[in-house]
């Protein structure tokens, strides 16, 4: 009896730490300007299902994110950021996206992305 109670007492705990190996860290540079980009990076960034944690560091112009794996991919969040109007490395946001921009949101784009 004792050894199905303490079954049931520490099944929550496997279950839990489980659970938790489906999440992800991810950090790369977002370009952008303001609080107004802030807001647009990290909006567009929970719209992708899955996108747990989303801050958008303006000095550093650095994204760091918690997203489920099983759910979706960085290069998922990374693309719904580009068609927010915002470069990050992989993507580069059209230019239809960027000219839509508020003035102040107007970053120096790079000519060519990364990884395109």
């Amino acid at each position: 009896m004792k050894k199905i109670v303490l079954i049931f007492l520490l099944a929550p705990l496997f279950i839990f730490s489980q659970e938790n190996n489906k999440n992800e860290k991810a950090s790369f540079e977002v370009l952008g300007v303001c609080g107004m980009c802030k807001n647009r990076i990290e909006k567009a960034t929970y719209k992708v299902k899955g996108v747990k944690y989303s801050n958008w560091d303006i000095p550093s112009n650095k994204i760091s994110l918690v997203y489920n794996a099983r759910v979706t991919t960085i290069e998922d969040i990374r693309k719904a950021i580009a068609l927010a109007g915002h470069d990050n490395g992989t993507f580069l946001a059209t230019d239809e996206a960027y000219n839509n921009l508020h003035g102040c949101c107007k970053y120096p784009r790079k000519e060519v992305a990364e990884n395109n």
